[in-house]
């Protein structure tokens, strides 16, 4: 819907805003009304490039046509059921995720949050059906960032951050070590701990991907030990990283992987895929939603999976990832650029990263902030070279405006 279809003004609806809704957001000044590919367009018809991609959601680019055209079939069939009867949409997802990714079972949620509830209940499930009711202890890193319901706050490695602040105490059973160190990890195993839950790369920790090293020594620690290895891939799954889902990267399967954002194609969608041994954790009544597996949402799945396959969008994610983060080396005050694919960060020497994200709005590319000098982006993967010398041009100029300040 459109301010004038809605018969509002700007200020109005901004007013309207004010008035009814919690506001837990730092507002853009402009009314996102309509956004195709790799542009958001505000009231006015202005586009904005976007390297924020809906928060790594709009992967295959906004409103793609397979995505709307696979929403508007399903919407005339049936929109919403419960999780009785079968549905064709959330079988056929399944059997695409499940054979692409190489795992076994799937089970649907709604969002990133829920996706990792479930796959942390799932882990303690079972641990307390084989080992006994204290087989309940999760090992996470420090600088993580898995959710913000409870369980999945609990396990973000952010005692200090906004996230957790205010609602203490967490859920217990988590212990945090530090990211990319195994024998940290090593040390705060017990007799309780039944699994390592780990992000691929670390989005809200900074944009830090894991190491080779790192992986392979979890895997080793967690097949020693007897544990259960997690993979978060909220944000890095689906093709983000140059693979299609980022554990590809480092040659190993977990036990259990969520995945959202991507997943959907702007759909609210979550799923946890584990192997059957640990899928046999869940049984009749343990666990449940009453939207996941949603008919349209599904069939949205299927539709965005299908593009970022078909049209081979990791491989474009990889190229265009060394491309962009190779030019991003060149802007002035850079300390580090990193990231793995599509998923990219740059540090910069000063604290002026929230000048350089106004800058950049102003100048119509959207891009994120992490503490005060980390801009992080996750455009969409059809993603062009022109696209990304585009957005250089704009970063550079704002990152010069922040330092005459």
């Amino acid at each position: 819907m459109k301010l004038n279809e809605a018969k509002l003004t700007k200020q109005e609806l901004k007013e309207l805003t004010k008035k009814y809704m919690i506001e837990t957001y730092e507002r853009f000044d402009f009314v996102a009304q309509t956004a195709k590919d790799m542009y958001l367009y505000d009231e006015e018809g202005n586009g904005y490039l976007d390297f924020y991609g809906g928060v790594a959601v709009n992967s295959a680019g906004s409103c793609n046509e397979k995505v709307v055209e696979a929403v508007c079939d399903q919407v005339k069939d049936i929109i919403h059921t419960f999780n009785y009867p079968y549905t064709v949409p959330q079988v056929l997802l399944a059997k695409l995720i499940c054979e692409t990714i190489g795992m076994d079972k799937i089970f649907y949620q709604n969002s990133g949050a829920e996706a990792n509830e479930a796959m942390i209940k799932m882990a303690r499930k079972y641990g307390t059906d084989n080992y006994g009711p204290n087989k309940y202890h999760i090992i996470t890193a420090k600088s993580s960032f898995h959710g913000r319901t409870y369980g999945a706050m609990s396990a973000t490695g952010q005692p200090d951050n906004g996230c957790q602040l205010g609602f203490k105490p967490m859920l217990p059973g988590f212990s945090y070590a530090d990211f990319n160190d195994v024998d940290s990890f090593k040390k705060l195993v017990t007799e309780n701990t039944i699994a390592i839950m780990i992000e691929p790369v670390q989005g809200e920790g900074g944009v830090r991907p894991a190491t080779q090293e790192f992986v392979d020594g979890i895997k080793e620690l967690c097949e020693e030990k007897g544990l259960l290895l997690l993979f978060d891939e909220i944000q890095t799954g689906w093709c983000r990283t140059g693979e299609v889902m980022a554990y590809m990267n480092y040659n190993v399967k977990p036990d259990i992987v969520s995945m959202a954002k991507a997943m959907g194609g702007g759909m609210p969608i979550s799923a946890v895929c584990a192997s059957e041994k640990v899928s046999k954790a869940f049984t009749m009544g343990s666990h449940g939603s009453t939207y996941g597996g949603n008919p349209v949402c599904c069939a949205a799945a299927s539709a965005q999976i299908n593009e970022l396959l078909d049209r081979n969008l990791a491989d474009n994610a990889k190229q265009m990832g060394e491309y962009f983060m190779n030019k991003l080396k060149h802007l002035p005050h850079v300390k580090d650029v990193r990231g793995k694919g599509l998923l990219v960060g740059v540090e910069f020497d000063l604290p002026i990263g929230l000048d350089i994200k106004h800058n950049c709005i102003d100048r119509k590319l959207l891009v994120t902030l992490i503490g005060t000098s980390i801009i992080r982006m996750v455009p969409p993967l059809i993603l062009t070279k022109a696209d990304c010398d585009k957005a250089y041009e704009i970063l550079k100029e704002s990152v010069e405006a922040a330092l005459a300040k």
